[in-house]
């Protein structure tokens, strides 16, 4: 007899305890703590970091309400009335490349052991949160290992050890840790729209001597790019390959949804078929100026206002703010764009001309098999 699931069987996101990446720093005092992921974050400025702490002020005054101070140069304080929990946090870090943790009061999936001679007892009581330590810090040269930690990981004296003065050495190796979580890329072929103005599926049309959305596929293959075709679940296409929307309705903002429902942990180069002079030279300008750090890099024309969703990389971390716009009535992929944090990648107009209607397929036609 089959177990009956009460809810839909989604994947899950690779997330950590609290974010999607999350180093704890376990062994010494708060103060050095908060001090060292100070110095790490100005050395690694170009990422999206965060802390987690616990306050240590006994006497902060409980509001009613909760609490947001804008400043002008853009920073926000913010104090809210709601526990701590993985769900909640995981929304609240999912912009972040990387979450530092105080290992005195929260446990994190990865963790920085830093030596001191006089916490041995504060380490002991934490050694079973020490179950994945990236590297060590001490404080002075002669610190030693406890022996509970030999017996614990009979190795530890093999992982890589910085004094706390090397700084430098010591973001280098977070900086690596952070580019290792740098999701992979795959391609989306958008094939499921209506082609209401053109009157046939423009992902039929033949520019090249085939199927566009076949030329869409192999412009990204080529790149090395595993890639899938997004299509309506009444379209019959057959093609291994394919995501059939979840979303209904929604356009290229639910196909670009649905592809993220089906793999969470990849950035999606999204790529429309009615979009012909996109070619080569312009995947690999995107793909060599992609910022994961960035919600999306996006393809804008020298001469237009605004960057093109479909010609777009959406990392892992646009996939929280997709949903966020739709719970409040918004599926424009562009309005999420302009009003979040992307890498913009300009190129000549002329590259980027939508061909929506009979007529400007057969211009576009000509000028193709003209060149």
């Amino acid at each position: 007899m089959s177990k009956h699931q009460k809810h839909t069987k989604l994947k899950l996101r690779d997330n950590d305890n609290f974010a999607p990446n999350e180093i704890a720093i376990v062994g010494i005092k708060c103060g050095v703590i908060s001090n060292l992921v100070q110095q790490v974050s100005e050395k690694l400025e170009m990422y999206k970091l965060a802390y987690l702490d616990a306050s240590h002020n006994e006497e902060i005054e409980e509001k009613n309400f909760d609490f947001f101070t804008f400043n002008a140069n853009g920073t926000l304080n913010v104090s809210q009335k709601f526990g701590l929990n993985k769900f909640n946090q995981r929304v609240q870090f999912s912009q972040s490349d990387l979450v530092f943790i105080n290992g005195n009061h929260f446990e994190g999936a990865k963790q920085i052991l830093i030596l001191d001679q006089e916490k041995e007892a504060s380490v002991l009581k934490r050694l079973g949160q020490l179950n994945n330590i990236q590297f060590v810090i001490k404080l002075t040269d002669d610190t030693k290992y406890f022996d509970f930690l030999e017996e614990k990981n009979p190795q530890i004296k093999n992982l890589l050890c910085y004094h706390i003065s090397e700084i430098d050495k010591i973001s280098k190796h977070i900086e690596n840790l952070i580019k290792e979580k740098i999701a992979p890329i795959q391609g989306l072929v958008l094939a499921g729209g209506k082609s209401t103005r053109m009157g046939t599926d423009k992902g039929t049309l033949n520019f090249y001597g085939k199927n566009q959305r076949d030329v869409a596929i192999e412009l990204l293959e080529k790149n090395h790019l595993k890639t899938y075709l997004s299509v309506r679940e009444d379209q019959e296409i057959g093609i291994e390959n394919k995501i059939t929307d979840k979303f209904f309705g929604l356009g290229p903002f639910g196909a670009i949804c649905s592809a993220f429902q089906e793999n969470p942990d990849v950035a999606w180069l999204v790529l429309a078929t009615d979009l012909p002079f996109v070619n080569d030279e312009v995947i690999k300008l995107l793909l060599k100026h992609r910022n994961p750090s960035k919600v999306a890099t996006a393809i804008k024309g020298k001469n237009s206002q605004f960057p093109e969703p479909l010609i777009t990389i959406w990392e892992p971390k646009s996939y929280t703010l997709l949903l966020n716009y739709l719970a409040q009535g918004y599926s424009c992929p562009r309005k999420v764009l302009l009003n979040s944090d992307i890498e913009i990648v300009e190129i000549d107009d002329d590259f980027i001309r939508n061909i929506n209607t009979p007529e400007e397929f057969k211009a576009a036609h000509k000028e193709i098999n003209e060149e």
